[in-house]
């Protein structure tokens, strides 16, 4: 069974970047461009020598950028084991080689008039040297400003605010039924007491994914108190990973939104659609719920849970995750996609 992981115990940061995140991978394309922009920048004297210098500098630095993060994907593991000097040390080396052999290999292809003798593998070496320490260097900065004890507090912050919508609405549930049904009431107030031990114990960073469908499910059947019949949920869950881990408190906003926002406004009420999958390395979480095609729609409401997802999915996971909202007559869609994380990521 995966176990959830709480940022509380992790005392360092991961100083070393995620080479296998995509944020990471994009970041070093970027930054590595743009350093030899500026290095061509203050070598040319027209706009055509810029051009030229360009052409000269990308001939080996694409090769040598694309070989070393392929290289580097595959080595992230073995990588995140070592202390961080020596990791550096390692990644400089790599790179260094790589450099020298894709040197070798195009020949006079990257040799340019200034260079002498064995001056230009030696300089080619350097200059990749330096590439890889600065951004190292940057990707350590950003690491340490992004701190465990930094994401903590954030976190804490984006799920209190969750927090008081979740308990005054079930409040509000089974105060609808306390005078009917006194014995229904009781209960209600037990599992309600077992939800929010859940919901309220220490957060963490990623949590089961069923123990987060398991807080839906609870969730769902206090507001069922409330509305009755009108409220029909269809769970579509048989190709989800078991499993995965995700941040917690991910669905059940999506729910309540789906709840006082799409079922509630419904004479008739409806059926909220569920739908939890895995792609490939993917995991998809999907809510769908109708809406009053002609009543004012609730943007509001939407907006404000859609963004605390937002910044601690982004938090989490970079540019990795990402969600997509559709609204058609009578329909509104949230579509959100994570990284399929387990334990033994």
């Amino acid at each position: 069974m995966p176990e959830s992981r709480s940022i509380n115990q992790i005392i360092t940061p991961t100083l070393l970047p995620n080479f296998r995140n995509l944020g990471t991978v994009l970041r070093a394309i970027l930054l590595v461009n743009a350093i030899a922009l500026f290095v061509a920048l203050t070598q040319a004297d027209t706009f055509s020598d810029l051009l030229q210098q360009l052409l000269y500098g990308s001939a080996l630095l694409q090769p040598v950028l694309l070989t070393s993060l392929l290289l580097l994907y595959a080595l992230a593991p073995l990588l995140a084991k070592l202390p961080y000097w020596q990791a550096t040390a390692v990644i400089v080396v790599l790179i260094a080689l790589v450099t020298f052999g894709l040197d070798v290999m195009g020949g006079e292809l990257f040799a340019s008039l200034s260079d002498v003798g064995s001056f230009r593998y030696i300089r080619h070496i350097l200059e990749s040297a330096i590439v890889i320490l600065l951004l190292l260097s940057y990707f350590r900065w950003r690491a340490l400003a992004l701190s465990p004890a930094r994401q903590a507090a954030r976190l804490q912050a984006l799920q209190a605010r969750i927090r008081p919508h979740f308990l005054f609405n079930s409040i509000n549930a089974v105060l609808a039924i306390v005078r009917a049904d006194p014995k229904r009431a009781e209960t209600a107030l037990e599992d309600m007491s077992d939800l929010f031990r859940m919901a309220m114990s220490e957060p963490h960073e990623l949590v089961e994914l069923s123990k987060e469908i398991a807080l839906a499910r609870q969730y769902l059947a206090l507001e069922q108190l409330r509305l009755g019949e009108r409220l029909q949920v269809q769970w579509n869950t048989d190709k989800m990973p078991h499993d995965a881990l995700i941040p917690p408190l991910v669905l059940q906003p999506l729910l309540e939104n789906a709840v006082y926002h799409g079922i509630e406004p419904l004479t008739d009420g409806g059926v909220i659609e569920v739908r939890i999958y895995r792609e490939d390395k993917e995991l998809h979480l999907q809510v769908g719920n109708p809406v009053s095609p002609t009543g004012k729609p609730h943007d509001a409401g939407h907006k404000m849970a859609l963004s605390n997802i937002r910044e601690r999915l982004s938090l989490l996971f970079d540019v990795e995750a990402d969600y997509q909202v559709e609204r058609d007559v009578g329909y509104y869609s949230v579509h959100i996609l994570i990284p399929y994380v387990t334990e033994t990521l």
